[in-house]
């Protein structure tokens, strides 16, 4: 999906300009530190930098003691290297010396990600960690079945959490980012929703905030800052990250079959 793709293209450009090493990551547009705000948002580990460095790859969310959610694509694209190994931090930041899960992902079967993240269709884009031991942090709320096609949306207030690269300008290309493997939030409003899409606005002139480049299976909760009920994840949105996030919901039926093998949903 673009979230990922193209922060594999904006990482290893600024690697090369000598800023950052070349990692996948995630961004928050117009976002604030998050500290404890939300100790359940994790940041994806892997090993993908150069002599198996570890690295933020995603970021996502505890959805049981031992279950960790995250975006398909992001784990099809460790299975696309061989990688199986992978480890998840709840650290507010990522550091050398941040402790680490180790876990095995399971991507939806279902998954495809030519069904197109721009449209209409159902790409099945779901993963989860199965943690060795249990994150010790309260996980997230699940939404019920078909929730928000049962209340009104207009007028709600929508917060997104992810790690890693930070946009700080409107135009500016690379230097407009930055990059620190921290968690972060921005408070979101309501554009429209599809069968499968939660379409929120991030355009930062009304105020509203987002995801961006990389920032690939983070949770946009329904509510303010001390929500707890995840209503979908990031997957993609308008390339200049200034309009639209299509956030993948999890409500549907397709979403909580997958779901439902690894927790009880409410």
């Amino acid at each position: 999906m673009r979230r990922l793709v193209v922060a594999l293209t904006l990482t290893m450009a600024l690697a090369a300009a000598g800023m950052l090493a070349a990692a996948p990551a995630g961004a928050i547009v117009n976002g604030q530190l998050d500290g404890n705000l939300h100790p359940q948002v994790g940041a994806l580990i892997a090993e993908t930098g150069q002599g198996g460095q570890k690295e933020v790859l995603c970021s996502g969310s505890a959805i049981a003691p031992t279950v960790f959610l995250t975006a398909a694509h992001c784990t099809d694209f460790l299975a696309s290297l061989g990688i199986t190994d992978v480890w998840v931090t709840f650290d507010s930041q990522f550091t050398s010396s941040s402790p680490l899960i180790h876990g095995s992902y399971v991507t939806d079967p279902a998954y495809n990600a030519y069904q197109g993240p721009g449209g209409s269709a159902d790409p099945h884009d779901l993963a989860v960690v199965l943690l060795d031991r249990a994150a010790g942090v309260t996980p997230v709320r699940l939404p019920t079945a078909g929730l928000l096609d049962a209340i009104q949306l207009k007028g709600q207030t929508f917060t997104a959490v992810g790690y890693g690269t930070v946009r700080t300008g409107k135009t500016g290309g690379p230097n407009a980012f930055f990059f620190d493997s921290t968690r972060r939030y921005a408070l979101q409003s309501f554009r429209s929703l599809e069968p499968a899409w939660l379409n929120l606005s991030e355009n930062p002139s009304t105020g509203d905030g987002g995801t961006c480049f990389g920032d690939s299976g983070g949770p946009h909760f329904l509510g303010g800052t001390a929500s707890n009920l995840q209503v979908s994840l990031t997957v993609t949105g308008d390339s200049a990250c200034r309009a639209t996030d299509k956030t993948y919901r999890l409500d549907t039926p397709s979403a909580r079959e997958f779901l439902g093998r690894f927790v009880t949903l409410p």
